[in-house]
């Protein structure tokens, strides 16, 4: 007798999302780290996330090719200002070098390809660094076209607290965030002390703070679908109807990405068995 084929296992997979570690010392070992609430965000985007330590030059691409999308961390460490020409502020903060070596060329090439990317926080700015622009380092202690920024690290008190809304944020018409979700102003938390000073060449604003800071961006002219932001869309996003909004965004655009790059057999129609 000959069996049908399960029908599940000709399903596409879920698409793949590369998630970059950082490296932080556990005890007396270096650990690759990544946050669970990165992770969980992956699921809900309906995509299978793949945690990805410090990778060397010749590994980038390979991990591309594996992957249907980015999705750049948050982190308590900064992006070294050796990047943009800058010496360090405040040497009492912590850095990631080794993210910074890998990340910032695997940035560019994901954009090159036309690959989705999602940075979220670090991630943002991150982006922003790889394509040539530069960072505030203490926004609390800089000054914008509209004058002092406010001080946007998170507050003292309970992690609900540090995560509640902070601000609102103004969408700018006519770009990507706008089109995902047809807002033109909505709450966000603020967790910060770095953020973005000079956009790199070919990025786009797509909202901003009250003060006039950066806090989501595009690259205009990318292939494929990016979104970078500065608040924390992944924290209880299952709850918040901006978060999933994003994130199903990104996951439906990492599904077109896996679909174009290896087009799924079609399921065939169910058959009575032969005997």
């Amino acid at each position: 007798m000959t069996q049908n084929p399960d029908a599940s296992a000709l399903l596409p997979r879920k698409p793949v999302v590369l998630v970059p570690a950082c490296n932080k010392p556990l005890g007396d070992h270096p650990f690759h780290v990544a946050g669970k609430k990165y992770v969980d965000a992956v699921r809900l985007a309906g995509c299978t996330p793949l945690i990805v330590p410090t990778a060397l030059p010749e590994e980038i691409g390979p991990l591309l090719d594996l992957a249907d999308g980015v999705l750049l961390t948050g982190s308590k460490s900064n992006v070294h200002p050796r990047h943009f020409d800058e010496a360090v502020h405040d040497p009492s903060l912590p850095l990631d070098p080794d993210r910074d070596a890998w990340t910032l060329p695997l940035i560019r090439e994901a954009v090159a390809r036309g690959m989705p990317l999602f940075g979220i926080c670090r991630g943002a700015q991150e982006a922003n660094v790889a394509f040539g622009g530069s960072l505030h380092q203490a926004v609390q202690e800089s000054t914008g076209p509209q004058g002092p920024y406010a001080d946007h690290r998170a507050p003292d008190g309970t992690v609900d607290e540090q995560y509640g809304p902070a601000h609102p944020v103004d969408v700018v018409p006519g770009g990507r965030l706008a089109e995902i979700l047809n807002l033109a102003r909505f709450d966000v938390n603020s967790l910060h002390g770095q953020a973005v000073k000079s956009l790199a060449p070919g990025l786009r604003v797509e909202a901003r703070a009250p003060d006039g800071l950066v806090e989501a961006f595009s690259v205009a002219e990318a292939k494929g679908f990016n979104l970078c932001l500065q608040w924390h869309p992944e924290w209880q996003a299952a709850g918040n109807p901006v978060s999933m909004a994003l994130l199903q965004a990104f996951g439906a655009a990492c599904r077109s990405w896996r679909d174009r790059k290896q087009p799924q057999a079609p399921v065939p129609a169910h058959r009575t068995p032969v005997p």
